[in-house]
């Protein structure tokens, strides 16, 4: 478990991002406490900053994902979140000092509705959309990849909005993913987390 230096204190406001030290451990009862506009995510304590917006093309691109995705689940079991949106990876206790990674995916699929709370979601999601911005790809594909694989997330999609393709790791019986090979226009992509979920990528790609 990592040792949490006592500046900030977790119940202590903090009311900018340059109060925050990026060589301290902090954990989800320190974020909870971030009163500033910025948007940051935690990975094992360490803050990542986030972009200050998306991009036009990206916010357009996850709008094309969500909406499909939205329609199918209408009467099903599952629900679909897009950032922001809180993701909470529990270690051992679920309590708030003993969480110390959060992240805010881009759109996420929750199909086990106890995991849902008013802050967000307690656990992995059964699937995971990242797309790729300019500057975000190292983390995106090493650092968040990590922690969808070692918590258990079913399905992860890496969305390319510059090279308009879809990379998908399936989770294995040993709890590694598998990637699938590179989707590109002109063709569909299933899941194995949404049976009968079928998605063009020239509709995800369009008008941008």
């Amino acid at each position: 478990m990592p040792t949490v230096k006592t500046y900030p204190l977790p119940d202590e406001k903090v009311y900018s991002v340059n109060e925050l030290d990026e060589t301290l451990t902090y954990s989800y009862a320190h974020y909870l406490n971030w009163l500033f506009e910025e948007r940051l995510e935690l990975i094992k304590g360490k803050i990542y900053k986030m972009s200050p917006a998306p991009s036009r093309v990206h916010q357009k691109v996850l709008t094309n994902l969500f909406i499909p995705i939205g329609n199918f689940l209408k009467g099903k079991a599952c629900d679909v979140y897009v950032a922001p949106f809180d993701v909470r990876f529990p270690k051992g206790s679920k309590a708030d000092k003993d969480i110390y990674t959060v992240l805010q995916p881009d759109l996420c699929v929750i199909c086990d509705k106890s995991k849902l709370d008013d802050r967000g979601c307690l656990g992995a999601p059964d699937l995971v959309i990242e797309i790729l911005s300019p500057g975000n790809n190292k983390k995106e594909l090493l650092h968040k990849y990590k922690v969808y694989e070692e918590f258990g997330v079913r399905e992860y999609w890496v969305v390319s909005q510059s090279d308009q393709n879809i990379l998908i790791y399936t989770l294995d019986d040993k709890g590694k993913f598998q990637p699938s090979k590179i989707f590109t226009l002109s063709e569909e992509v299933g899941s194995s987390v949404l049976p009968g979920f079928v998605l063009k990528l020239d509709d995800v790609f369009e008008d941008l």
